[in-house]
């Protein structure tokens, strides 16, 4: 529920509002750096905190241990972090005010890794309370700054990108103080020392998952920096990409908090060797259903939106924004299919998946950006989502033995063609178009539960079983 209040608000209260208040060509370079900058961001990682939030929950008197060891860990690995980077953004040509802007965002990744370790040290000695306390503080901690900043009129002078990234930098940096004080309290003591023979085991087991979020955060962000490189009107084209993606970023944070909840559940069924297909078909509908709602909205109203939202590119968004959202319909529903096969340990086959879609993104980008341009860039990821999507389909019904469900296929067909023509008759209506999707999205959900897609006995029954098993 923090999340759910808080990041959205974020996202477009405070994201949107300066965009809407700076340049557009100013903030398609901070969209572009920003995106940039978490290319690499697995280096600051790389799997350590995963690892530590399974071992800490497991051997809570190796608190003191591990946090001694990884802290100077995590230090090392900025440094490599950093280089890669600023190598990488030197041989692309960056000039050096796109270099004072990425250094200052690159530090943010490096704030926002290390308090994700921190975070898991927490979640590892059970205190999810606290956890979920912390999961946001960060964000509004940002939310107060730029509040300040933007409506206060703290400085004299209109608001800066400069400004914004300050203050996010301010506020990572604040919250990391607060929860590694909060761990060094609960580990009671801290001795900086590299250990490096530990490092090396951590490094071992989690190899292969930081091949797998290389790849899969290159083929997610390179769009936008592809076009940036590529077009050169890039910084224009790249802020119409950012106010398309907003809705889709937004959109996209639910998904990775429901794979976050499915990944423990599908662990726990494979191991009990429990049949999952009453889960997956469950899990299915409550992200496929609200994704392809959403994509049919934003292509019926795709105008109104983009108006509601942004005072200027308007048109050029308006044609980017459906595009994406059926681009999110693949999205989510890899978040099911992708978290079945990470529980299962199929990392080889992700990996594979994983950089064949980064091949294919690349390729589809550059024949399509130079012709299409931002449009072209959002087709390129619409298809190789859809292609990754159908592939992880494959790989889960020949590693699980699973059958095709015609019935839900059916159900599926019947849901789409209901929407579709519920979306038709409204477009007739004269109604104000937030009316409209309030009544849609009513309409959608009915039909779900009457074609039993949502199975609302079912989800009461699975969320029993799983509180059963704690």
């Amino acid at each position: 529920m923090l999340n759910f209040l808080i990041k959205p608000f974020w996202i477009f209260g405070i994201d949107r509002t300066v965009q809407n208040t700076i340049a557009a060509e100013e903030y398609g370079i901070y969209f572009t750096l920003f995106n940039f900058s978490i290319l690499f961001n697995i280096l600051l990682d790389f799997g350590i905190t995963n690892f530590n939030n399974r071992n800490i929950a497991q051997h809570k008197q190796l608190l003191a241990k591990y946090f001694s060891g990884i802290v100077v860990f995590k230090f090392l690995l900025a440094i490599l972090y950093f280089a890669i980077t600023f190598i990488v953004g030197f041989i692309i040509g960056y000039d050096s005010s796109r270099f004072q802007i990425l250094l200052f965002l690159s530090i943010n990744q490096f704030l926002i890794s290390f308090l994700q370790y921190l975070r898991s040290n927490i979640a590892g000695l059970q205190l999810f309370v606290l956890d979920s306390l912390f999961s946001v503080l960060d964000k509004t901690l940002m939310i107060g700054l730029c509040a300040i900043l933007i409506w206060g009129h703290l400085f004299e002078g209109e608001f800066t990108l400069m400004q914004f990234i300050y203050a996010q930098t301010l506020a990572y940096l604040l919250a990391v103080i607060i929860v590694f004080i909060t761990v060094l309290l609960k580990a009671k003591k801290f001795k900086f020392r590299l250990n490096i023979p530990f490092l090396i085991l951590i490094i071992k087991q989690t190899a292969p998952y930081a091949l797998l979020v290389l790849t899969m955060t290159i083929y997610y962000r390179l769009d936008v920096i592809m076009i940036d490189y590529m077009l050169e009107d890039g910084e224009y084209q790249s802020s119409v990409y950012a106010q398309a993606y907003r809705l889709m970023d937004a959109s996209n944070q639910v998904g990775v908090l429901f794979a976050g909840l499915l990944l423990p559940m599908f662990a726990f069924m494979i191991q009990k060797r429990e049949k999952l297909d009453d889960l997956i078909k469950l899990s299915f509908g409550l992200l496929f259903i609200p994704a392809i709602v959403l994509a049919f909205v934003s292509f019926s109203y795709a105008n109104d939106i983009m108006t509601l939202l942004y005072h200027t590119n308007i048109d050029d968004a308006v044609r980017v924004l459906p595009v994406l959202m059926f681009c999110f319909v693949a999205i989510a529903s890899t978040y099911i299919f992708g978290t079945l096969l990470t529980a299962n340990g199929n990392l080889k086959q992700l990996n594979f998946l994983a950089i064949s879609g980064m091949i294919l993104n690349v390729i589809l980008n550059l024949i399509l950006i130079p012709e299409y341009k931002a449009l072209g860039s959002a087709i390129a990821s619409l298809i190789t989502q859809f292609v990754v999507l159908f592939a992880q389909i494959f790989l889960v019904k020949i590693i699980f033995k699973l059958k095709l469900n015609y019935k839900l296929l059916l159900s599926l067909i019947s849901f789409i063609s209901l929407l579709f023509i519920t979306i038709w008759v409204f477009q007739k209506v004269e109604l104000y178009f937030i009316y409209k999707v309030i009544f849609i999205s009513l309409f959608a959900l009915i039909f779900a539960i009457s074609l039993r897609i949502i199975n609302l006995k079912q989800m009461l029954q699975l969320m029993l079983n799983r509180g059963s098993t704690e």
